[in-house]
């Protein structure tokens, strides 16, 4: 969309994934992702952490239901959405102004961890062109966590060659 600001950010959640539903019963997550840059310094031969920047994240419907379900604290996330501001007045009467990422993908960074991706049932309500997806996700100690994925369409359209469309088979489609 025209004039919005896309962002794409690597991190670790800073909390468990917030849910909590609309007065008209939509579903909405929040998370706080925490990204901090790493360089390497030559003459101390060390990494050094840079200052972390932390962005708030939110994500709607049946994805917001994956991602409370599927994601945990200190999770390394994938996110990739739109920059926005918001401003507000507090009560005291100052100005602010805040940053947030309006949520397109969300999963987990499998550099350090493994995931295994499973479908959820067609009349969950998911929102994707494929249906709705969650997963799991282990860190090296073997720790379960997760990570989660979600399109747009309230129908699922499953295509004549969709692999996933049928469990009968332990080998791969291809």
């Amino acid at each position: 969309m025209a004039g919005e600001t896309p962002i794409t950010l690597i991190g670790n959640l800073t909390a468990d994934p917030e849910l909590r539903f609309t007065p008209s019963g939509s579903a909405v997550a929040t998370f706080t992702v925490a990204s901090t840059p790493r360089t390497f310094d030559r003459q101390t031969n060390e990494w050094r952490d840079g200052e972390a920047l932390f962005l708030r994240c939110e994500v709607w419907r049946q994805y917001a239901e994956n991602v409370t379900e599927s994601l945990q604290k200190g999770m390394r996330v994938l996110v990739s959405g739109r920059l926005k501001s918001r401003s507000y007045e507090t009560n005291s009467g100052e100005k602010r102004t805040v940053f947030e990422v309006e949520v397109d993908e969300v999963g987990p960074a499998l550099r350090y961890a493994t995931a295994k991706v499973t479908r959820t049932p067609a009349g969950s309500g998911g929102q994707g062109g494929g249906g709705a997806w969650q997963g799991s996700s282990g860190n090296r100690a073997g720790n379960e966590s997760g990570g989660g994925w979600s399109g747009q369409s309230s129908q699922p359209r499953q295509p004549d060659n969709d692999p996933w469309a049928s469990a009968q088979s332990d080998e791969p489609p291809f």
